[in-house]
């Protein structure tokens, strides 16, 4: 059964749930602010060889009512997997923050919201779907605890980061997201924001400022030169490579905070 999912996390999720039993595609590319990502004919073509689309919600897949406009539910069934978190509301976002998935107890929600997708969609092998489920739910806990321990030693709680990505991790683990430099995705930083911004790092004698892959890279190290700090990549999507893994990519990101944190 062919399964689509927007992101590189999510896609992560549905290959472990599915195993043997699905065929997963990205629909975002790896390298792409889902922001500004634009559905073309193409995805449509592709989309139209899955049984299953597997979206995030809170207003990140914005090109959903694309989709809706072109399959019928009977043709492609989409599952909207943030269902059942309590969303973050910002002024940055309009149906409320969108990235529950870097909360790995969140990412337990959308697990078992993927089980119960595809076991509507393929009920003959629904107990695989729950024991592939419930292993990787496990590996997540594990993975909980194991962040939980660590980020409880770093000495700087409060950080700044690109895009306003880890609100739900920051919560979780006992940090403050300080100041974010592109408060509206897609919309330049404003002159008055980007110095806000640097005398706000002056003040928490910030060592790093957050950049993100899926976005440029140029303010960031502008603002980092004007408070000595350095400039360290984060990447809360992920890629699509094959050995791309949730458990790793968050792991990554973790080491990547340590540095200006710990």
């Amino acid at each position: 059964m062919v399964v689509a999912a927007s992101i590189a996390p999510l896609a992560d999720f549905c290959r472990q749930v599915g195993g043997e039993c699905v065929s997963v595609f990205t629909v975002v590319p790896a390298g792409t602010n889902p922001h500004t990502f634009e559905l073309s004919p193409d995805h449509l073509k592709r989309l139209a060889t899955a049984r299953l689309l597997v979206l995030n919600g809170i207003g990140l897949e914005y090109w959903a009512d694309k989709v809706a406009d072109n399959f019928s539910p009977a043709a492609l069934q989409v599952v909207w997997v943030s269902t059942g978190i309590p969303v973050l509301q910002d002024s940055d976002h309009a149906a409320g923050n969108p990235h529950v998935w870097l909360n790995p107890v969140y990412a337990m929600v959308q697990i078992e919201n993927i089980v119960q997708a595809l076991i509507r969609v393929d009920p003959a092998h629904a107990d695989q779907y729950r024991q592939n489920g419930n292993r990787l739910k496990a590996q997540l806990s594990a993975l909980d605890q194991h962040l939980a321990a660590e980020i409880s030693t770093w000495q700087h709680k409060s950080f700044i980061c690109f895009h306003p990505s880890w609100n739900y991790f920051a919560n979780r683990y006992g940090l403050h997201q300080a100041a974010v430099i592109e408060k509206r995705p897609g919309f330049e930083p404003s002159p008055a924001d980007v110095a806000e911004v640097i005398a706000l790092a002056k003040q928490l004698h910030s060592k790093a400022i957050f950049a993100e892959q899926q976005f440029p890279i140029k303010v960031s190290e502008m603002i980092a030169h004007e408070c000595g700090a350095t400039v360290l990549v984060l990447d809360p999507l992920g890629s699509d490579a094959k050995d791309f893994a949730y458990t790793k990519m968050l792991a990554r990101n973790v080491a990547e905070m340590a540095k200006g944190l710990k």
